[in-house]
């Protein structure tokens, strides 16, 4: 099938706490044509991540911001339409940052191929992509957790947070999540197998947090802050460690939000509790990619780890589903379903 127009999502300009949907500019744009040493890709699955959203400001950060006009940068599973690289040939199914728009053009640069046969190939958008390595290799090289100590994830119906909890499971410990309302824990701990799950919108949280976790903490993998974090740190044990992996719960706010924890009373405790808190980034764990790939895809062929997508039909619905993502309103991996395969 021939086609001449597609479309793009550009950034618009920087949000002012929470994104609107016109910080977002959706337009028609010609398919290019692939050149010499270039493919053309067409978008099947759009990935939505949490981190879009410091992407979308100006503020220092680990990554350059995208710029005004500017593609929105996105991880996508697309087909190879047309290909002048050596290695690609047109039906292959790519990973690529291909960002928010229909096609793209390639040299083969943070490409790499994906066997359909493995799992749906939108997985290595999820369990088997940024967010399943993101789990595996801050749980198992920052957290370590042994054989029966207590893991907390926040976040835990979500991509990340979900394979966190299971992962941990599968090394022995024991999993406590903490997500938001209680159709989500009920599904952590009854389709998941988390051990137990605590509603942070429920207003005794912080009781039922302690509940839950009467021998104290080992490892809590951050990635919401907050009220959460606060109802964490008091129960964290003496050599604890967290892996901080987000912040989401502070993402759309346009200036810090007042907390009751004290810088004196973070560093004393890490101090007298011995704790280790590192934050992290996924490319700071390439190597281990390999190792993640072929425990992983086992653990989820086997049934071992399970995982949930919420999709969405359709670029344009891009921009309303990452508005909602950061309120928090997704149920599993957030995709959007650019396209069907043409081979």
């Amino acid at each position: 099938m021939n086609v001449s127009l597609g479309k793009r999502i550009l950034l618009a300009s920087r949000p002012v706490g929470e994104p609107k949907e016109s910080d977002l500019r959706i337009e028609d744009m010609p398919v290019p044509v692939p050149g010499p040493g270039e493919m053309l890709l067409r978008t099947l699955w759009l990935s939505l991540d949490p981190y879009m959203r410091g992407r979308m400001s100006d503020a220092p950060s680990y990554a350059t911001p995208v710029a005004i006009g500017q593609v929105m940068e996105g991880r996508t599973v697309s087909e190879v339409v047309a290909s002048h690289l050596q290695g690609y040939a047109p039906g292959d199914i790519v990973l690529s940052p291909s960002g928010w728009q229909t096609h793209a053009l390639s040299q083969g640069r943070l490409t790499r191929k994906i066997d359909p046969s493995i799992a749906p190939v939108s997985t290595a958008l999820g369990v088997l992509g940024m967010p399943g390595m993101t789990a595996y290799a801050g749980l198992l090289d920052i957290g370590q957790p042994k054989a029966g100590e207590t893991v907390v994830v926040s976040a835990a119906s979500g991509a990340v947070g979900s394979a966190v909890g299971q992962i941990a499971k599968i090394r022995g410990a024991r999993a406590v999540g903490i997500a938001g309302g209680p159709a989500k824990c009920r599904y952590v701990v009854d389709e998941l197998g988390f051990d137990a799950c605590i509603d942070h919108r429920a207003p005794d949280m912080a009781a039922r947090l302690k509940a839950a976790c009467p021998d104290g903490i080992d490892v809590y993998f951050e990635n919401v802050g907050g009220a959460v974090f606060e109802a964490v740190f008091p129960l964290l044990n003496n050599f604890a460690r967290v892996p901080v992996c987000g912040q989401i719960a502070t993402y759309n706010a346009s200036e810090m939000p007042a907390g009751r924890l004290l810088t004196s009373q973070v560093t004393r405790a890490i101090l007298t509790k011995r704790l280790t808190l590192r934050g992290f980034i996924v490319t700071d764990f390439a190597a281990r990619h390999g190792d993640f790939l072929r425990d992983v895809s086992a653990w989820v062929r086997e049934g071992r780890v399970r995982y949930r997508e919420d999709v969405v039909d359709g670029l344009e619905k891009a921009p309303r589903a990452l508005i909602g993502l950061l309120r928090g309103e997704n149920f599993g991996k957030m995709l959007v379903r650019v396209a069907a395969p043409e081979r």
